[in-house]
C-alpha cells in the first residue's frame, strides 16, 4: 500500500480532436493506432495523426452507445505477415471478429479488400454488453472478451452457460486461414473463462503473462479479476451468481464453491459506474509505477492502482481524479501507458509527476 500512496499520477495531453476513441494499440513499433468507435483506425506517428485512416469500416459497423468498432490486435508476427484483427458489431448488432492485412504498398494503410470474417456471435435481444477487447496472449493465441448479451441482470444466464459464447473470455488459434479451437481449451469450444458480465477491457502483463480483467458490474460493484499465467483456463468469475464479492442472483446465500473471486472491487457510492480495465505498468520512464496495475472508471474519471504486498496479497487505492470519460488504456511498444477519453476525443499519456519533476530538475 505504501507504494500506491506515494504515487502522484498526471495525465499529459498528447492527441486531441479524435472521433470517439475507444482503443490505443501498438503494432510492435513506435506508432500508436487509435480505434474510433464509429469505425475508423487512425495512426499517431509520434508527432501528428496521419490524415488518412489506416482503416475505415464505417460502412459495415453498427454504432453507437455500446456498439461500434470495439477492439484491435496485431498478430505477434505482424512485421512478417501483416495480419491484424478487429472486433466490431455488425449491421445486425452481432459481435464479429475479422482479420485484415496491411497494404503491400503503404505500411500506414490497411487493405480493406483483405477482410476475412472469422467469428460472428449471435447477440439477438439487447444492444448492450458486447465486450470487444482483443489481445494476443503469451501463448500466441487470440483472446476476445464478449459481454453477457445485454439488458440487466443477465436474464438468460449466459454468463454461467458454457455452451454459449456470451459472457466469456474466448481463446482461439488464428494462425491459419480461419481459426481453430485450441485442443487445450477447457470446454472443447472457444471458451477460456466464464462468469463475466462485460469484460470491456483486459490485458496481459508483458513480464509475467498474467491476465488482468476489468469486468463491468451491474448497479453496485465493479471488479478486477486476475488469472495467473499458470492457468489452464476454465475459471468461473461468478456472474450472475455474484457481482464483485457479493451475492447477486440469488441475493443471499449464493453458492461460491468453484468460483474465482476478484482481487479488487469498488462500489458506486462516489458516482463510479463502469470499470475500464488497464495495464500493469512495465515501462521504463516511471520506475515508481513498476508493477502497479492501473485502471479507471468511465463515469468519474478516477484512476486506481493495485499493487502486490510482500505477503502476496493485493492492495488497491485511488490515485488520480480526472474529468475524463475513460474508455480505454493503451500500451506502447516500450510499455508506457495512455488513456483515451471517448467523449472529448483526447488521448493522454499517463505519467508520474514526481519522476517527471525530478527528471526536469536534473536538467
Amino acid at each position: 500500500m505504501a507504494q500506491l500512496l506515494a504515487l502522484a499520477l498526471a495525465l499529459h495531453p498528447l492527441i486531441s480532436g479524435l472521433d470517439s476513441p475507444l482503443g490505443i494499440v501498438n503494432a510492435g513499433d513506435s506508432r500508436l493506432f487509435i480505434v474510433g468507435q464509429k469505425g475508423t483506425i487512425v495512426i499517431w506517428d509520434g508527432s501528428r495523426v496521419l490524415p488518412t485512416p489506416f482503416l475505415d469500416l464505417r460502412g459495415i459497423v453498427s454504432c453507437c452507445n455500446e456498439r461500434g468498432l470495439l477492439g484491435l490486435a496485431f498478430d505477434p508476427h505482424y512485421a512478417a505477415n501483416g495480419r491484424f484483427f478487429v472486433d466490431y458489431t455488425d449491421a445486425n448488432g452481432n459481435p464479429t471478429i475479422a482479420r485484415y492485412n496491411v497494404s503491400t504498398s503503404d505500411p500506414n494503410r490497411a487493405d480493406p479488400a483483405s477482410r476475412t470474417v472469422l467469428l460472428t456471435i449471435p447477440h439477438p435481444n439487447f444492444a448492450n454488453h458486447n465486450g470487444g477487447q482483443l489481445q494476443f496472449g503469451p501463448d500466441g493465441l487470440l483472446y476476445a472478451g464478449v459481454g453477457d448479451g445485454g439488458s440487466g441482470g443477465d436474464p438468460n444466464n449466459h454468463g454461467q452457460d458454457t455452451t454459449q459464447l456470451l459472457g466469456k473470455i474466448l481463446r482461439i488459434d488464428v494462425s491459419g486461414s480461419g481459426y481453430e479451437v485450441p485442443s487445450t481449451n477447457p470446454f472443447g469450444n472457444e471458451i477460456w473463462a466464464y462468469g463475466l458480465r462485460n469484460p470491456w477491457r483486459f490485458s496481459f502483463d508483458r513480464l509475467t503473462g498474467d491476465l488482468w480483467i476489468g469486468d463491468v458490474g451491474q448497479n453496485s460493484y465493479e471488479e478486477v479479476d486476475l488469472q495467473p499465467s499458470s492457468s489452464r483456463g476454465g475459471e468461473n468469475y461468478g456472474w450472475r451468481l455474484m457481482e464483485g464479492l457479493h451475492c447477486f442472483n440469488p441475493s443471499t446465500n449464493c453458492p461460491r464453491q468453484g468460483l474465482t473471486l476478484p482481487i479488487a472491487e469498488y462500489d458506486h457510492s462516489a458516482g463510479d459506474c463502469s470499470i475500464t480495465g488497464g495495464y500493469r505498468y512495465r515501462g521504463a520512464k516511471y520506475p515508481r509505477l513498476r508493477g502497479v496495475y492501473l485502471y479507471g472508471d468511465y463515469c468519474t474519471g478516477t484512476i486506481r492502482g493495485i499493487a502486490q504486498n510482500a505477503d502476496g496479497s493485493w492492495s488497491s487505492a485511488k490515485l488520480l481524479t480526472t474529468s475524463t470519460h475513460i474508455s480505454s488504456f493503451g500500451e506502447d511498444v516500450n510499455g508506457e501507458l495512455y488513456v483515451a477519453d471517448v467523449d472529448r476525443g483526447n488521448v493522454y499519456q499517463l505519467t508520474d509527476r514526481v519522476t517527471a519533476w525530478r527528471r526536469a530538475a536534473s536538467h
